[in-house]
């Protein structure tokens, strides 16, 4: 523990949610905090995400909650008992933006916007004390200041701790491009590379198949696959049929495990359920009615409804011989087999998962650089959409703004709202 007689000074570097946050920790805990970002405004990729609708965080039950962020769920517990969906709720009703929760239990601001929330936040930012320096990029250090690129050249800075919450690798051109691993690296921090979370996948659709295809949605249906740990696990929703693949948030909910197991075994094959409303016997008996004269694309069409995207899929993925066969047609509308050959780059990702290992860490601070603490998607966790990736920002945001005031014996009790 360090002690500082005068006001400490702390310098946060990256302006998203959990660096946000982890300022607005410190400044109520009573430092003199400094934000550097290098991009001309901060909270980039908050804003961009929020375009949609901003999902803030999810209302299930906490236990299922936490499952939702797989092997790093251990980890993350303490920050997200501290600081998880109910907090985040209260904190964002202290910054006078009401909520409400969806019907798929997402959480979102009453207005669905994000821009409203980010002014809101940084105005509390500026009146406790916190100030903003954009366009600098980090670089390291230098005698062991913190060197930054800026416009009008090169900038050192000393403080009495540093929280790093620079992102991860994806979507670069909002600041998150993972360029802190080289910088990290050769001071003897443990990381796991960058990957590509919530991401979509590469098939090689025949060009018939993609001219014809591109862009529609496959909505209301299932997809049967495999977890890391060998276990089947089907979920239903929709995605989209790409040129040269699939995304959506029914393939990024699956994201992780497809992932792994193309890094295993070189490719993934999923099974989807092109009516998985429907009992495959159901399924069989329509596809077996006689059919008289029509094509069975017709047939197809006016029993089961199926057409357009979904019955091309059928004739993209299974031969000739097993289309005209109705018992064989009817097992794959209800598990039609797609080979997934790698994820789509990082930076199309929607995040990214790796980074700083937790064996690298005591708290939030890296042990091989004591008063550096990291927060957020530089840490080794992926979560899915769907308000888990907002909520542990923010949450790892306030563990390490309450660290680092353990740490320079400032108490850190804070809870951030």
């Amino acid at each position: 523990m360090q002690s500082h007689s005068q006001t400490p000074r702390v310098a946060v570097i990256g302006g998203g949610p959990a660096g946000l946050m982890a300022a607005q920790t410190l400044a109520e805990g009573g430092a003199r905090v400094d934000l550097y970002d290098a991009m001309p405004s901060v909270g980039r990729k908050f804003l961009l995400a929020g375009r949609g609708g901003m999902n803030i965080t999810h209302a299930e039950p906490f236990d299922d909650f936490v499952t939702r962020y797989g092997a790093a769920g251990a980890a993350l517990l303490p920050q997200l008992q501290a600081f998880g969906p109910q907090q985040v709720r209260d904190w964002v009703h202290g910054l006078g933006v009401d909520t409400f929760v969806g019907t798929s239990g997402r959480v979102f601001p009453t207005d669905m916007k994000a821009a409203p929330l980010l002014r809101a936040w940084l105005h509390r930012l500026r009146e406790s004390g916190v100030q903003f320096h954009m366009r600098h990029r980090w670089q390291g250090w230098r005698d062991d200041a913190l060197l930054f690129a800026t416009p009008d050249g090169g900038h050192t800075v000393r403080a009495d701790a540093t929280v790093l919450a620079l992102g991860g690798a994806s979507w670069a051109r909002l600041g998150s491009d993972g360029a802190w691993q080289a910088l990290l690296a050769p001071r003897g921090v443990e990381l796991a590379p960058l990957v590509p979370a919530n991401c979509g996948f590469d098939v090689d659709w025949s060009a018939h198949f993609a001219s014809r295809h591109a862009g529609e949605p496959l909505t209301t249906v299932a997809i049967v696959s495999t977890d890391a740990h060998g276990r089947q696990v089907r979920k239903q929703g929709q995605f989209v049929v790409t040129g040269g693949g699939v995304e959506g948030s029914l393939i990024y909910a699956l994201s992780a495990a497809l992932r792994e197991q193309i890094a295993a075994d070189g490719s993934a094959t999923i099974h989807l359920d092109l009516l998985p409303d429907w009992s495959a016997e159901r399924v069989a008996d329509e596809v077996a009615r006689p059919r008289g004269a029509r094509s069975m694309s017709s047939h197809l069409q006016s029993r089961l409804g199926i057409k357009g995207v979904k019955s091309g899929l059928l004739r993209e993925c299974i031969g000739a011989e097993e289309f005209a066969d109705p018992e064989r047609l009817a097992r794959a509308i209800k598990a039609l087999p797609v080979r997934l050959l790698r994820p789509r780059p990082i930076d199309e990702a929607i995040s990214s998962a790796g980074g700083v290992r937790f064996a690298a860490l005591e708290g939030a601070m890296l042990k091989a650089a004591p008063g550096v603490f990291v927060a957020g998607e530089m840490v080794d966790w992926e979560a899915p959409t769907g308000g888990y990736l907002l909520t542990a920002c923010l949450a790892g945001g306030l563990a390490a703004g309450q660290d680092v005031l353990r740490w320079l014996g400032r108490g850190g009790e804070s809870q951030g709202a």
